[in-house]
């Protein structure tokens, strides 16, 4: 059995779950003749084989207490926004939805990581009608959920793609390189925010 135990299926359910509910959302801001929310929207549930990993590095028991209550990712989500104001608004949208709480918030956008990573990051506390493993039902369950702008998504992924599937012989200059490029892409990410706003002020 997985690390997750009985709860692996159910999982994939909350994750579908939370998919809709922030398809939903999208919609109703469409239909309030607002922009989207969000161009992409990417779910995935964490393989046991990397939250055991995970736990290993924490020094967590195997167990799906530490998989589902320590480690709070084993659902996660990832909304990729056109601008930054739409991750305000995706934001200030979950922060007031009824069906989660939000339990923590990094802010990588301001606060950018020393090599140039942006996102912001939230932890939900979901409702959702199944037991959860402290026997509730309705069920209380975690979900991370990752913003981004396409820019910062794209670099994201260049940059995982480069540093963990290959092995780089000059990691120093790659990385001043890597920081660079997302400073760059910082820079169009609020050149293109001021556009939107210039063509709505007209």
């Amino acid at each position: 059995m997985s690390i997750y135990g009985p709860y692996e299926g159910t999982l994939d359910n909350i994750l579908l779950d939370v998919e809709k509910r922030i398809r939903q959302l999208n919609q109703q801001e469409v239909a309030s003749q607002q922009p989207k929310l969000y161009e992409h929207l990417i779910g995935r549930v964490k393989t046991p084989a990397s939250m055991e990993e995970k736990c290993q590095r924490k020094n967590y028991p195997l167990t799906a207490e530490s998989a589902l209550r320590k480690c709070k990712d084993a659902v996660g989500i990832r909304i990729v926004c056109n601008f930054i104001s739409d991750i305000e608004r995706c934001l200030t949208i979950l922060r007031n939805s009824d069906w989660c709480s939000v339990v923590k918030e990094k802010d990588y956008i301001t606060n950018a990581k020393p090599n140039g990573y942006r996102s912001y990051h939230l932890i939900l506390d979901v409702t959702e009608n199944y037991q959860d493993i402290n026997g509730q039902n309705p069920g209380h369950f975690y979900v991370e959920i990752q913003l981004r702008t396409i820019a910062m998504d794209s670099w994201a992924s260049l940059e995982h793609e480069i540093k963990y599937k290959h092995k780089i012989k000059n990691p120093e200059r790659i990385g001043k390189e890597l920081k660079r490029c997302a400073d760059q892409l910082a820079s169009c990410d609020i050149q293109m925010e001021t556009i939107r706003q210039l063509i709505r002020e007209d």
